[in-house]
């Protein structure tokens, strides 16, 4: 494999996949965990998103590659560094959309709908939203709503508000995460690079993130309570997952202050071993769960 070619799937963001494993929340807590025909549309769902979100990276490098070469890190980018052409990077995001597609028409249903919202909410994002304070962050989180909602769709079982509400306001701690990364790491230069993160300050985001931090624990507490869950789950036992997932949510805010980690929640995730350990005890206790009631 050549060097051009590794800088080209560097440059579609294979780590970032992990975050597609929310088009899998509607399997697990659909009472479907034991049906293959469920997993495999489940799955072909994750690969559009896979396929859509590495378009819709190559097309952002492409337009941020001016903003890129001048950000530490960043500038390493492929497409900023000029290892991969703007033509070639085009191209395949054009390949890898067509591909999204032909996989969501194949589901069917609602799905192809729930990919095209998807990748019109990501492109307009990129060429307007990413610039409106807030806003930007918002829109980040409203993409992994869209996750769940496909997933939903794909093996057409109903989706909790909760379940919905939940993944927004972790995907939004998430990405208010990335911003304080991106303001430590920039400090007075930040505005440069990106031009919304000169109406952020530190402190704005620290309070808002605290703000989400506790609706978070707070909407998770009442989904694992809420009627519809235990009726689907056969119990209240999930809620013994609640002590695991605030582990989770302050081990990552530790690693935001201390080790000024974050500006990838997904490497963060991989690399992190008490937070990959947390994940797994998680899907374990609610495994158990569910399947006790089963």
């Amino acid at each position: 494999m050549t060097e051009k070619t590794l800088a080209l799937i560097r440059s579609m963001r294979p780590e970032q996949w992990l975050k597609n494993g929310f088009v899998l929340a509607p399997i697990v807590f659909s009472g479907l965990v034991h049906d293959p025909v469920a997993w495999a549309r489940s799955l072909a769902a994750v690969a559009a998103f896979c396929a859509a979100s590495s378009a819709v990276y190559l097309i952002n490098d492409v337009i941020d590659r001016e903003a890129d070469r001048s950000h530490p890190i960043k500038k390493n980018r492929a497409i900023a560094s000029g290892e991969v052409s703007v033509a070639t990077a085009l191209a395949v995001a054009v390949m890898l959309t067509a591909a999204a597609i032909a996989i969501a028409v194949w589901l069917g249903g609602w799905f192809p709908a729930v990919v095209v919202a998807y990748v019109a909410l990501v492109l307009l994002y990129s060429a307007v939203l990413k610039r409106a304070v807030f806003l930007d962050v918002l829109v980040v989180a409203a993409g992994f709503v869209l996750r769940v909602v496909g997933g939903a769709v794909a093996i057409d079982v109903p989706v909790s508000h909760w379940i919905l509400l939940v993944a927004y306001l972790l995907a939004l701690y998430l990405a208010l995460g990335k911003r304080r990364s991106e303001l430590a790491l920039l400090g007075d230069e930040a505005g440069n690079h990106r031009v919304v993160l000169g109406h952020y300050t530190l402190p704005m985001v620290d309070q808002a993130i605290s703000v989400v931090l506790g609706a978070t624990v707070l909407a998770y507490a009442l989904y694992t309570v809420a009627p519809d869950t235990v009726a689907k789950v056969g119990s209240e036992g999930l809620l013994a997952t609640v002590p695991i997932v605030l582990y989770g949510l302050f081990r990552y805010l530790y690693l935001l202050h201390k080790h000024e980690l974050g500006g990838s929640p997904t490497r963060v995730l991989l690399t992190d071993r008490p937070l990959l350990i947390c994940v797994v005890i998680w899907l374990a206790v609610a495994a158990v769960v569910i399947n006790a009631s089963h």
